[in-house]
C-alpha cells in the first residue's frame, strides 16, 4: 500500500472508531452498563456484523478504546463544558445520541491536542449526518466550535491567525 492509500485507510479506521465511539457510549448511557463489556461486545458482534453487510472499515481499536473510556470516565466535566457551550438548550434537553456525539467531540478537543480542531469538528458533524438530517449538524457544529475556542484557545488562535494568512 502506498503512503496517500495506507493515510486514507487510517483516516476512515478513525473514522470508523468514532463512529463506534458514539454507539457505544449512546448503548452505555441507556443501558448503565460500564464501558468495557460494552466495547468487548461490540466489538465481537455488532461491529463485525455490521461490517459483513456495508463498505464500514474496521474502526481503529486502540483509538475507540481511548475515546470510549476517556469520555466514561469524565463525563461530568464534559457535560459542565457542552453545558457552558449551549446557547438556548440545557444537556438533559438533547437527545441521548447527541449527548454522545458532543461528549465524544468535547473529550477529542480536550484531551487529544495532536489531533487538530477542523478535524475533529468536520468528524463529528459527519457522525451526525449518519442520525440525523435536521439542524443537529448544525448544532453539533456550533456547539464543538464553541468548546475548541475554550479547550484549545491557543490552537484556535493560530488556526485562525493560518487562515488569515492563507491567500483564497
Amino acid at each position: 500500500m502506498n503512503g496517500s492509500a495506507s493515510q486514507e485507510a487510517y483516516r476512515l479506521r478513525r473514522s470508523a472508531a468514532r463512529l463506534a465511539c458514539v454507539q457505544a457510549l449512546y448503548e452505555i448511557d441507556v443501558s448503565g452498563a460500564s464501558s468495557d463489556p460494552v466495547l468487548r461486545e461490540f466489538m465481537t458482534e455488532r461491529w463485525k456484523n455490521a461490517g459483513n453487510s456495508s463498505n464500514l472499515a474496521e474502526p481503529d481499536i486502540a483509538f475507540l478504546a481511548d475515546l470510549v473510556h476517556g469520555v466514561c470516565t469524565q463525563i461530568p466535566r464534559l457535560d459542565r463544558e457542552i453545558g457552558a457551550a449551549l446557547d438556548e438548550w440545557s444537556l438533559e434537553r438533547l437527545e441521548i445520541l447527541l449527548r454522545a456525539i458532543l461528549r465524544a467531540g468535547a473529550y477529542e478537543l480536550a484531551e487529544r491536542p495532536d489531533i487538530p480542531i477542523r478535524v475533529v469538528i468536520n468528524e463529528y458533524v459527519d457522525v451526525t449526518h449518519a442520525f440525523f438530517a435536521g439542524k443537529e449538524t448544525a448544532l453539533v457544529n456550533a456547539v464543538l466550535d464553541r468548546l475548541s475556542r475554550s479547550l484549545r484557545a491557543e490552537q484556535g488562535k493560530k488556526a485562525d491567525d493560518e487562515d488569515k494568512s492563507t491567500p483564497r
